[in-house]
C-alpha cells in the first residue's frame, strides 16, 4: 500500500530551483520587504514507503523575496544534515550536535537576532541558514544551549526574547530557554516530567510560562520495533497544565490536572487579571499506536486557567475542524482580538473546499475563505501593513496549491477584506509539498 505521505501533494519534489522576477497577478504592497519562508518534508532519495514517517522527512526551506513591490526570488533548498549532505554528495557544514543526533530541521523556519533558523523538536539542534537560505550548519547559540531546541519558540515583542520549552526522549525533565537578543541563551530551567512526554509546544503571558504535559510519551516498545518516531498516546499518564512564573525555577511550577487532550499549537496567551487566558487547537486525543491516521479532529478551544482555584475551565470557541492557529505577534503575550486558521473539508454555501478562517473573539464570529478543492491551503502568517498599524491591518500570507495551472502559489490577502480579492498572487514555478510552518522574516537593511 502506498504511504500517503509520499503520495498527492505530500510528494517531495527532487529538485532545488532559483527564479527570479516571479509573475504576479495583483500589486504587491511596495510596504512588503523581506522574506516570506516555509519549510517542511521533503525526503531526499528513495524511500521505504512503508517506514516513513511524515515528522522525520528531511527538512526543506521555501522562500520568496519581496521588496519595491516585486517578487525577486524563489528558492528552495535542502537543509543539510548529515545525511542530506552525504546523499547530495557535498561535504556537510559541520556543528556541534547532541549526542549524534542529527535531523534536518523540517518544522518551523524563523529568524532571530540576525540569524535564519531551521527548527524542530525531540532534541536536535537548529540550523542556521543564511540569507539566501543554504546551510552554515547546526547551531547550539554560541556554546550557549545544552542540549536540542524546539519547533515552536515564542519571541516576546517588547524584550526581543526567545523562549523556548525543548524535550528529549533521554532526559527526565523539559529544558526552557530564553535567548537574547545578542544570540545567546540568557535563562535555563529544567523542570522534571514523567514518561518523556511529546511537548510539541507551550505558551507565554507576560506573567507566566505555560507548559503542556499531555498524554502522548515516549514508548520503549515503539522503539525497540524500530519506530522512527517512538511516541504514542499513553492512557496512563495524567494530562495537566503547568503554570511557571517567568522569573521563577521548577519549584515554583503549579501543575493542575486537566482532562486528556493533545495540543500541538497555541493560537495565543495572556493574562486577565489573576487568571491565565490560552487559545489554541485541542486535539481529544492523537497518535493512538503511534499513528498519525485516525485521529479524531481539532477544535479552536479557549481554557481559562485559575491559579488560586487550581481549576482549568476549556471552552471550545469554534467546534469545525481546524488547525494552525496564527495570529498578529505583536501582540504576543497580550490580549489580542483576531486569530486566524486553516480547515479542510469546510461546506459553504454547498460548496466543499479547503479554507483559511478568521476569528473575532470580541464579537464571537467568525469569517471562512474558501479555496478550490486541493488547493492544500497552508497555514496564514500575519505582517503588518506598518510597524505601529492596528491589529488586524495587514496582510496575510499562505501558500496554496493551484489544480489548474499544477503550481503552487504565494497568496497575500488584506486582513480587514478577508473574503475579498487577494491584493496580490505571486505565482511560484514549482509545487511547493504541503508543509508545516512558515514565517515573515522582514528586511533590516
Amino acid at each position: 500500500m502506498a504511504n500517503p505521505y509520499l503520495q498527492g501533494l505530500l510528494a517531495p519534489v527532487t529538485e532545488e530551483v532559483t527564479a527570479h522576477d516571479l509573475p504576479v497577478t495583483g500589486r504587491i504592497p511596495s510596504g512588503l520587504r523581506g522574506r516570506y519562508l516555509r519549510i517542511g518534508p521533503n525526503p531526499l532519495g528513495p524511500e521505504d514507503e512503508s517506514s516513513y514517517h511524515w515528522f522525520l522527512g528531511d527538512g526543506m526551506v521555501h522562500g520568496v523575496r519581496l521588496r519595491d513591490g516585486r517578487a525577486e526570488w524563489y528558492r528552495n533548498r535542502w537543509v543539510r544534515s548529515m545525511k542530506v549532505a552525504e546523499g547530495l554528495e557535498e561535504p556537510w557544514p559541520a556543528g556541534p550536535v547532541v549526542e549524534g543526533f542529527d535531523l534536518a530541521p523540517n518544522t518551523h523556519v524563523i529568524a532571530h537576532a540576525g540569524d535564519t533558523l531551521a527548527l524542530v523538536e525531540a532534541g536536535a539542534r537548529p540550523y542556521r541558514l543564511d540569507y539566501e537560505l543554504n546551510t552554515l550548519g547546526p547551531c547550539d547559540f554560541g556554546g550557549t544551549l545544552k542540549g536540542g531546541y524546539t519547533a515552536h519558540p515564542k519571541e516576546d515583542p517588547e524584550t526581543g526574547e526567545l523562549h523556548a520549552m525543548g524535550y528529549y526522549f533521554g532526559w527526565e525533565h523539559l529544558e526552557y530557554t530564553v535567548r537574547g537578543t545578542n544570540g545567546e541563551i540568557v535563562r535555563s530551567v529544567e523542570i522534571p516530567v514523567q514518561d518523556s512526554p511529546m511537548v510539541h509546544d507551550f505558551a507565554l503571558t507576560q506573567k507566566y510560562v505555560v507548559i503542556y504535559d499531555l498524554p502522548i510519551t515516549f514508548s520503549m516498545a515503539l522503539a525497540e520495533a524500530g519506530a522512527g518516531l517512538p511516541y504514542e498516546w499513553n492512557d496512563a499518564h495524567q494530562a495537566r497544565v503547568g503554570l511557571m512564573p517567568r522569573d521563577g525555577g521548577a519549584d515554583d511550577v503549579r501543575w493542575i490536572d486537566i482532562p486528556p487532550c493533545w495540543v500541538f499549537h497555541t493560537l495565543n496567551a495572556y493574562d486577565d487579571g489573576d487568571d491565565v487566558i490560552v487559545d489554541l487547537a485541542r486535539f481529544p486525543s492523537f497518535m493512538h499506536g503511534g499513528r498519525l491516521e485516525g485521529n479524531p479532529p481539532p477544535v479552536l478551544d479557549r481554557w481559562t486557567i485559575d491559579p488560586a482555584a487550581g481549576k482549568v475551565v476549556q471552552e471550545t470557541v469554534d467546534d469545525r475542524p481546524q488547525e494552525f492557529p496564527r495570529m498578529d505577534e505583536r501582540l504576543s503575550t497580550h490580549r489580542h482580538r483576531y486569530g486566524y486558521t486553516v480547515t479542510a473539508g469546510v461546506v459553504v454555501q454547498d460548496k466543499v473546499g479547503e479554507a483559511l478562517m478568521k476569528h473575532d473573539y470580541r464579537s464571537g464570529t467568525s469569517e471562512t475563505r474558501l479555496f478550490p478543492a486541493g488547493s492544500g491551503v497552508g497555514e496564514a502568517v500575519f505582517v503588518p501593513a506598518a510597524p505601529d498599524s492596528a491589529e488586524d491591518d495587514g496582510y496575510l500570507m499562505t501558500l496554496v496549491f493551484d489544480p489548474v495551472r499544477q503550481g503552487t502559489d504565494l497568496v497575500i490577502i488584506a486582513s480587514q477584506d478577508f473574503t475579498g480579492e487577494p491584493v496580490a498572487t505571486v505565482h511560484l514555478p514549482v509545487r511547493v509539498p504541503l508543509g508545516f510552518h512558515g514565517s515573515w522574516a522582514p528586511d533590516l537593511r
